[in-house]
Protein backbone atom coordinates (compact mmCIF):
# COMPACT_ATOMS: atom_id res chain seq x y z
CA UNK A 1 0.00 0.00 0.00
CA UNK A 2 1.66 2.90 -1.24
CA UNK A 3 -0.07 5.38 1.48
CA UNK A 4 1.53 3.30 3.93
CA UNK A 5 5.08 3.18 2.44
CA UNK A 6 5.03 7.02 2.74
CA UNK A 7 3.44 7.56 6.20
CA UNK A 8 6.49 5.10 7.57
CA UNK A 9 9.21 7.17 5.17
CA UNK A 10 8.06 10.62 6.38
CA UNK A 11 7.69 9.00 9.69
CA UNK A 12 11.77 7.81 9.68
CA UNK A 13 12.48 11.00 8.53
CA UNK A 14 10.74 12.92 11.28
CA UNK A 15 12.75 10.90 13.29
CA UNK A 16 16.03 11.59 12.08
CA UNK A 17 15.57 14.97 12.56
CA UNK A 18 14.59 14.29 16.01
CA UNK A 19 17.89 12.74 16.38
CA UNK A 20 19.94 15.40 15.30
CA UNK A 21 17.75 18.35 17.44
CA UNK A 22 18.73 15.54 20.60
CA UNK A 23 22.61 16.01 19.29
CA UNK A 24 23.60 19.41 19.98
CA UNK A 25 26.84 18.62 21.34
CA UNK A 26 27.81 17.11 18.41
CA UNK A 27 25.75 19.08 15.75
CA UNK A 28 27.31 22.76 16.85
CA UNK A 29 30.61 23.24 16.40
CA UNK A 30 32.73 23.86 19.55
CA UNK A 31 34.36 27.13 20.65
CA UNK A 32 37.45 27.99 19.57
CA UNK A 33 39.92 29.93 22.06
CA UNK A 34 43.00 31.18 21.72
CA UNK A 35 45.65 31.90 24.29
CA UNK A 36 48.23 34.10 23.23
CA UNK A 37 51.49 34.79 25.68
CA UNK A 38 54.51 36.69 26.20
CA UNK A 39 57.98 35.23 26.24
CA UNK A 40 57.43 30.95 26.38
CA UNK A 41 61.44 31.22 27.55
CA UNK A 42 59.97 32.37 30.83
CA UNK A 43 59.02 29.38 32.91
CA UNK A 44 56.08 31.07 34.07
CA UNK A 45 54.33 30.97 30.72
CA UNK A 46 55.48 27.53 30.18
CA UNK A 47 53.55 26.71 33.46
CA UNK A 48 50.32 28.93 32.04
CA UNK A 49 50.67 27.25 28.80
CA UNK A 50 50.41 23.89 30.42
CA UNK A 51 47.60 24.79 32.62
CA UNK A 52 45.37 25.60 29.93
CA UNK A 53 46.21 22.57 27.72
CA UNK A 54 45.24 19.98 30.98
CA UNK A 55 41.82 22.47 31.22
CA UNK A 56 41.01 21.87 27.24
CA UNK A 57 42.22 18.66 27.73
CA UNK A 58 39.88 17.42 30.61
CA UNK A 59 37.01 19.85 29.14
CA UNK A 60 37.68 18.86 25.04
CA UNK A 61 33.96 18.27 24.77
CA UNK A 62 33.18 22.33 25.72
CA UNK A 63 35.98 23.92 23.46
CA UNK A 64 39.21 23.76 21.24
CA UNK A 65 42.53 25.47 21.86
CA UNK A 66 45.29 27.00 20.06
CA UNK A 67 48.05 28.77 21.71
CA UNK A 68 51.66 30.32 20.99
CA UNK A 69 53.61 33.04 22.73
CA UNK A 70 56.36 35.39 21.21
CA UNK A 71 60.31 34.29 21.73
CA UNK A 72 61.52 37.66 23.48
CA UNK A 73 59.44 39.89 26.33
CA UNK A 74 60.28 42.87 24.39
CA UNK A 75 59.25 41.32 21.00
CA UNK A 76 55.94 43.38 20.92
CA UNK A 77 55.64 43.23 16.90
CA UNK A 78 55.70 39.93 16.77
CA UNK A 79 52.81 39.22 19.34
CA UNK A 80 50.46 41.84 16.94
CA UNK A 81 51.55 39.70 14.40
CA UNK A 82 50.72 36.42 16.55
CA UNK A 83 47.17 38.12 17.46
CA UNK A 84 46.38 38.73 13.65
CA UNK A 85 47.29 35.35 13.11
CA UNK A 86 44.77 33.70 15.30
CA UNK A 87 42.25 35.94 14.46
CA UNK A 88 42.57 34.73 10.59
CA UNK A 89 42.31 31.49 12.34
CA UNK A 90 38.37 32.13 13.10
CA UNK A 91 39.13 31.62 16.69
CA UNK A 92 35.63 32.54 18.61
CA UNK A 93 37.64 34.30 21.63
CA UNK A 94 41.24 35.65 22.51
CA UNK A 95 42.59 35.57 26.13
CA UNK A 96 46.23 37.56 25.76
CA UNK A 97 48.79 38.31 28.16
CA UNK A 98 49.53 41.30 26.67
CA UNK A 99 53.75 42.09 25.92
CA UNK A 100 52.71 45.98 26.16
CA UNK A 101 50.17 47.33 27.95
CA UNK A 102 49.27 49.64 25.07
CA UNK A 103 50.77 48.64 22.00
CA UNK A 104 48.39 45.35 21.41
CA UNK A 105 45.09 47.49 22.19
CA UNK A 106 44.48 48.56 18.31
CA UNK A 107 45.03 44.76 17.30
CA UNK A 108 42.45 43.89 20.08
CA UNK A 109 40.05 46.28 19.16
CA UNK A 110 40.22 45.03 15.31
CA UNK A 111 39.81 41.53 17.37
CA UNK A 112 36.69 42.89 19.31
CA UNK A 113 35.25 44.40 15.82
CA UNK A 114 35.28 41.31 14.12
CA UNK A 115 32.91 39.86 16.93
CA UNK A 116 35.82 38.26 18.90
CA UNK A 117 35.19 37.75 22.57
CA UNK A 118 38.74 39.13 24.38
CA UNK A 119 39.89 38.70 27.68
CA UNK A 120 43.23 39.90 29.33
CA UNK A 121 45.28 37.96 31.80
CA UNK A 122 48.82 38.64 33.65
CA UNK A 123 49.83 42.27 32.47
CA UNK A 124 46.45 44.70 32.56
CA UNK A 125 46.10 46.36 29.20
CA UNK A 126 46.01 50.35 29.93
CA UNK A 127 42.81 51.84 30.73
CA UNK A 128 42.93 55.16 29.11
CA UNK A 129 44.30 53.47 25.56
CA UNK A 130 40.71 51.05 26.06
CA UNK A 131 39.00 54.25 26.44
CA UNK A 132 39.77 55.92 23.73
CA UNK A 133 39.10 53.01 21.74
CA UNK A 134 35.92 52.82 23.15
CA UNK A 135 36.14 49.14 24.14
CA UNK A 136 35.87 46.75 27.31
CA UNK A 137 38.06 44.21 27.92
CA UNK A 138 37.93 42.06 31.47
CA UNK A 139 40.90 41.86 33.34
CA UNK A 140 41.76 38.45 34.72
CA UNK A 141 44.20 38.50 37.72
CA UNK A 142 45.90 39.55 40.58
CA UNK A 143 46.30 42.64 42.38
CA UNK A 144 50.37 42.36 41.36
CA UNK A 145 50.87 46.03 43.58
CA UNK A 146 49.52 44.06 46.68
CA UNK A 147 51.37 40.70 45.77
CA UNK A 148 54.47 43.42 45.57
CA UNK A 149 53.90 44.89 49.11
CA UNK A 150 53.44 41.20 50.41
CA UNK A 151 57.12 40.30 49.33
CA UNK A 152 58.33 44.13 49.73
CA UNK A 153 56.97 44.08 54.11
CA UNK A 154 58.52 40.14 54.49
CA UNK A 155 61.93 41.87 52.97
CA UNK A 156 61.54 44.61 55.33
CA UNK A 157 61.42 42.39 58.50
CA UNK A 158 65.86 42.16 58.17
CA UNK A 159 66.03 45.66 57.14
CA UNK A 160 66.17 48.67 59.25
CA UNK A 161 65.73 52.35 58.51
CA UNK A 162 67.75 53.96 56.28
CA UNK A 163 69.30 50.67 54.69
CA UNK A 164 69.37 50.99 50.67
CA UNK A 165 67.86 48.53 48.43
CA UNK A 166 67.67 48.52 44.18
CA UNK A 167 64.86 47.56 42.56
CA UNK A 168 64.60 45.53 39.33
CA UNK A 169 61.82 45.98 37.03
CA UNK A 170 60.29 44.33 34.40
CA UNK A 171 59.45 45.87 30.85
CA UNK A 172 58.88 49.67 31.94
CA UNK A 173 56.17 49.89 29.57
CA UNK A 174 54.15 46.86 31.07
CA UNK A 175 51.23 47.97 33.89
CA UNK A 176 52.18 44.47 36.36
CA UNK A 177 55.95 46.14 35.93
CA UNK A 178 54.64 49.08 36.93
CA UNK A 179 52.33 48.03 40.20
CA UNK A 180 54.98 45.41 40.97
CA UNK A 181 57.43 48.47 41.22
CA UNK A 182 54.64 50.64 43.47
CA UNK A 183 54.41 47.50 45.86
CA UNK A 184 57.94 47.30 46.28
CA UNK A 185 58.16 50.96 46.97
CA UNK A 186 55.08 51.04 48.98
CA UNK A 187 56.59 48.32 51.42
CA UNK A 188 60.40 49.87 51.43
CA UNK A 189 58.65 53.43 52.31
CA UNK A 190 56.81 52.16 55.23
CA UNK A 191 59.86 50.96 56.51
CA UNK A 192 61.97 53.57 55.97
CA UNK A 193 64.76 51.82 53.70
CA UNK A 194 66.23 53.83 51.11
CA UNK A 195 65.38 52.77 47.06
CA UNK A 196 68.53 53.58 45.29
CA UNK A 197 67.70 52.78 41.68
CA UNK A 198 64.85 51.49 39.65
CA UNK A 199 66.06 49.91 36.10
CA UNK A 200 64.58 47.32 33.76
CA UNK A 201 65.84 44.04 33.72
CA UNK A 202 63.37 43.20 30.81
CA UNK A 203 62.03 40.05 32.92
CA UNK A 204 65.31 38.16 31.46
CA UNK A 205 67.50 36.57 33.60
CA UNK A 206 70.70 37.78 31.68
CA UNK A 207 69.45 41.66 31.50
CA UNK A 208 68.66 41.08 35.52
CA UNK A 209 72.33 39.96 36.01
CA UNK A 210 73.32 42.91 34.25
CA UNK A 211 71.67 44.93 36.39
CA UNK A 212 72.11 43.78 39.68
CA UNK A 213 75.87 43.59 38.82
CA UNK A 214 75.55 47.05 38.20
CA UNK A 215 73.41 48.31 41.01
CA UNK A 216 75.97 46.50 43.09
CA UNK A 217 79.28 47.81 41.91
CA UNK A 218 77.50 51.33 42.00
CA UNK A 219 76.27 50.82 45.88
CA UNK A 220 78.43 48.37 47.59
CA UNK A 221 76.57 49.22 50.45
CA UNK A 222 73.58 47.89 49.28
CA UNK A 223 71.46 45.04 51.48
CA UNK A 224 68.77 43.84 48.90
CA UNK A 225 67.70 44.12 45.24
CA UNK A 226 63.90 43.54 44.76
CA UNK A 227 63.41 41.68 41.23
CA UNK A 228 59.78 42.28 39.32
CA UNK A 229 59.79 38.43 38.65
CA UNK A 230 61.92 35.63 39.61
CA UNK A 231 63.64 35.02 35.86
CA UNK A 232 65.44 38.76 36.87
CA UNK A 233 65.77 37.43 40.34
CA UNK A 234 67.74 34.33 39.23
CA UNK A 235 69.76 37.02 37.62
CA UNK A 236 70.73 38.74 40.59
CA UNK A 237 71.38 36.09 42.79
CA UNK A 238 74.00 35.24 40.17
CA UNK A 239 75.68 38.94 40.59
CA UNK A 240 75.10 38.33 44.35
CA UNK A 241 77.12 35.20 44.04
CA UNK A 242 80.02 36.95 41.40
CA UNK A 243 80.20 39.73 44.08
CA UNK A 244 80.84 37.74 46.85
CA UNK A 245 78.09 39.11 49.03
CA UNK A 246 75.83 35.72 49.28
CA UNK A 247 73.96 36.27 52.47
CA UNK A 248 74.90 40.06 52.84
CA UNK A 249 72.46 41.07 49.97
CA UNK A 250 69.09 39.62 50.27
CA UNK A 251 67.21 39.10 46.84
CA UNK A 252 63.50 38.70 46.52
CA UNK A 253 61.22 38.19 43.18
CA UNK A 254 57.76 37.40 42.04
CA UNK A 255 56.26 34.43 40.22
CA UNK A 256 57.11 31.10 42.82
CA UNK A 257 58.23 29.38 39.25
CA UNK A 258 60.17 26.00 40.00
CA UNK A 259 63.69 27.04 39.24
CA UNK A 260 63.65 29.15 42.06
CA UNK A 261 62.26 26.55 45.01
CA UNK A 262 65.80 25.67 45.67
CA UNK A 263 66.73 28.92 46.04
CA UNK A 264 64.06 29.51 48.55
CA UNK A 265 64.79 26.48 50.68
CA UNK A 266 68.66 27.78 51.11
CA UNK A 267 67.71 31.13 51.16
CA UNK A 268 69.44 32.62 48.38
CA UNK A 269 66.09 34.03 47.56
CA UNK A 270 64.47 35.01 50.67
CA UNK A 271 61.02 35.49 49.49
CA UNK A 272 58.47 35.44 46.12
CA UNK A 273 55.08 36.00 45.31
CA UNK A 274 52.95 32.89 43.62
CA UNK A 275 49.89 34.04 41.58
CA UNK A 276 48.99 30.94 40.69
CA UNK A 277 50.36 30.92 36.39
CA UNK A 278 48.79 27.76 35.38
CA UNK A 279 45.25 28.62 37.00
CA UNK A 280 45.52 32.36 35.74
CA UNK A 281 45.17 30.92 31.97
CA UNK A 282 42.16 28.70 32.86
CA UNK A 283 40.39 31.59 35.09
CA UNK A 284 40.49 34.23 31.52
CA UNK A 285 39.51 31.00 29.28
CA UNK A 286 36.65 30.20 31.83
CA UNK A 287 35.52 33.46 31.62
CA UNK A 288 35.55 33.52 28.38
CA UNK A 289 33.63 30.75 27.56
CA UNK A 290 30.76 31.40 30.27
CA UNK A 291 30.37 34.95 27.84
CA UNK A 292 30.20 32.80 24.88
CA UNK A 293 27.60 30.27 26.66
CA UNK A 294 25.74 33.43 27.53
CA UNK A 295 25.56 35.29 24.58
CA UNK A 296 27.34 37.88 25.66
CA UNK A 297 28.54 40.59 24.09
CA UNK A 298 32.10 42.27 24.85
CA UNK A 299 30.49 45.10 26.27
CA UNK A 300 28.56 43.38 28.25
CA UNK A 301 31.76 41.31 29.98
CA UNK A 302 32.89 41.82 33.63
CA UNK A 303 35.44 44.70 34.06
CA UNK A 304 37.57 42.67 36.32
CA UNK A 305 37.91 39.51 38.18
CA UNK A 306 40.54 38.82 40.71
CA UNK A 307 42.64 35.89 41.55
CA UNK A 308 44.68 35.19 44.20
CA UNK A 309 48.58 36.25 45.28
CA UNK A 310 50.47 34.96 48.11
CA UNK A 311 53.77 35.09 49.85
CA UNK A 312 55.90 32.37 49.38
CA UNK A 313 59.24 32.12 51.49
CA UNK A 314 61.67 29.19 52.11
CA UNK A 315 59.63 27.91 55.18
CA UNK A 316 56.91 26.99 52.26
CA UNK A 317 55.82 23.52 52.35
Amino acid sequence: MPFTRRTLQSAAALALLGSFAAMPAFAQEKPKVALVMKSLANEFFRTMEDGAKAHQKANAAQYTLVTNGIKDETDTAAQIKMVEQMVAQKINALVIAPADSKALVPVIKAAIDKGILVVNIDNRLDGAALQEKNIVVPFVGPDNRAGAKLVGDFLAKGLKSGDKVGIIEGVSTTFNAQQRTLGYQDAMKAAGVTVVGVQSGQWEIDKGNTVAAGMLREHPDLKALLAGNDSMALGAVAAVKASGKTGKVQVVGYDNINAVKPMLKDGRLLATADQFAAKQAVFGIETALKAIAEKKPQSAMPAEVKTDVVLVTGDAK
